[in-house]
């Protein structure tokens, strides 16, 4: 479960940036809350901002730290070779716009708890990285009861401390560790439990981009786990389409033959069916046929199974894009409802949606925005940081959508007339 994501020097954000989701001491909506038994956490943080206010970077923020721990064990190479290395193409992207910002590291850091035992115990993960390499990595974890975290390992570029780690794995980190390369992510190539787990941690998270129509549309080709042979899985999927169309009746699922023999994949073709108005028989159109809406919420199935399954956390850029914003709010409510979240999977989303933001559904701490200054910094901070001209923090029965659109909270656009289209209606 996450508690805090911390970053720093990502493409707008150049200063220290914070995505809490432990819970602030307010009382509305007690019962949303995730009790550890060590902090209260909150399931659903939803962002709002202007467009290049720095939304989606946020979320990339969480992404490429992802990408870095999964993938970096190969990120070594020959400094003499001619090709690039991975590394090449994951470098990190700091704040460009002041001299010193550019050439500094970026860092990424989380705190989380571990909810699948009993144990309970919490993490604190982080790494930094610049154009050369990782120059900063540290793991360390503390027990429930525990006031203070106790170190696993901490590197720099003059200190390799494994203190945390078993000595018969010590000697092969050392050896094979390169600058490059973090030790979570060889660690867990080396089947090293500790750091294995963070690994995992990691890719046990999802990532859905809905701003981008590629994405969307390859997301929209993978099916949920057992649906091509599970009339079960099948039914389910119809009970989540329920929600907001309920034409669809079932699926007809064939499979497609390939010519090339060598393909290991295998193919299906998939019809909604639908009711005939007239008649008790059905009709069946391809799915590809159905709504971007339709497309886009089956897309999100797959994702929302394995979040939901895992109690991992679901990252959504754009979620409201191409959706009713009742549908929307189906979606959250799946996070919220102790019911249908059993294993604490949290919802991070961005969104427009500004009728979310109506007081009957989100926590003041779970909702934030983010703000470009006019030296092109963005900035993050939730609802509940907020107060009035006056000093004194926003009330929890205030109109939030008025509010915000009023720019009361800021993160709205600064609206100026389209100056092109004014001086064509002169010239004319």
């Amino acid at each position: 479960m996450l508690t805090k994501f911390i970053f720093r020097n990502f493409k707008s954000f150049r200063d220290d940036t914070t995505l809490n989701l432990s819970a602030a001491k307010i009382t509305e909506y007690a019962d949303h809350l995730f009790d550890t038994g060590i902090e209260k956490v909150v399931p659903v943080i939803a962002i709002y901002g202007a467009n290049a206010s720095g939304k989606s970077n946020v979320y990339q923020a969480f992404e490429y730290m992802s990408q870095y721990v999964a993938n970096s064990f190969k990120f070594g190479g020959d400094e003499d070779s001619n090709q690039k290395s991975d590394f090449e193409y994951m470098k990190p992207t700091p704040f460009l716009f002041d001299t010193k910002s550019k050439d500094q590291e970026s860092s990424f850091e989380v705190y989380f708890i571990d909810t699948s035992s009993d144990s309970m115990k919490s993490y604190q993960y982080g790494f930094a990285v610049n154009s050369q390499g990782v120059t900063r990595e540290w793991l360390n974890r503390k027990a429930k009861t525990a006031r203070a975290y106790k170190r696993i390992f901490y590197r720099d570029s003059e200190t390799l401390d494994l203190v945390g780690i078993p000595a018969k794995y010590r000697e092969n980190i050392e050896i094979s560790l390169e600058r490059e390369v973090l030790i979570s992510s060889l660690g867990a190539k080396l089947k090293i439990p500790k750091l294995k787990f963070i690994r995992d941690w990691f890719l046990q998270n999802e990532f859905a981009d809905f701003g981008d129509p590629v994405e969307s549309f390859y997301m929209s080709r993978f099916l949920p786990t057992g649906f091509v042979d599970s009339q079960e899985v099948q039914d389910n999927v119809v009970k989540f389409f329920s929600a907001f169309d309920d034409s669809i009746k079932g699926f007809r699922v064939e499979k497609v033959s390939s010519p090339d023999s060598e393909r290991k994949e295998e193919h299906y073709t998939i019809d909604a069916i639908h009711s005939m108005i007239d008649s008790d028989e059905t009709a069946s159109i391809p799915l590809r046929y159905e709504s971007d809406g339709t497309l886009k919420m089956f897309a999100l199935y797959p994702i929302l199974q394995m979040v939901l399954e895992r109690g991992s956390v679901l990252f959504v850029d754009e979620l409201n894009a191409r959706l009713h914003p009742l549908l929307v709010r189906n979606f959250i409510y799946i996070f919220l409802n102790p019911n249908s979240n059993p294993h604490r999977a949290q919802l991070v989303f961005t969104t427009h949606d500004t009728w979310q933001l109506s007081t009957d559904i989100l926590r003041r701490d779970e909702i934030y925005f983010t703000q470009k200054d006019k030296q092109g910094i963005s900035h993050l901070y939730s609802l509940d940081d907020c107060v009035d001209e006056d000093g004194v923090k926003i009330r929890k029965d205030e109109n939030f959508e008025k509010n915000y659109l009023s720019g009361k909270y800021n993160g709205i656009p600064i609206i100026e007339p389209f100056q092109i289209l004014s001086q064509q209606r002169n010239d004319e």
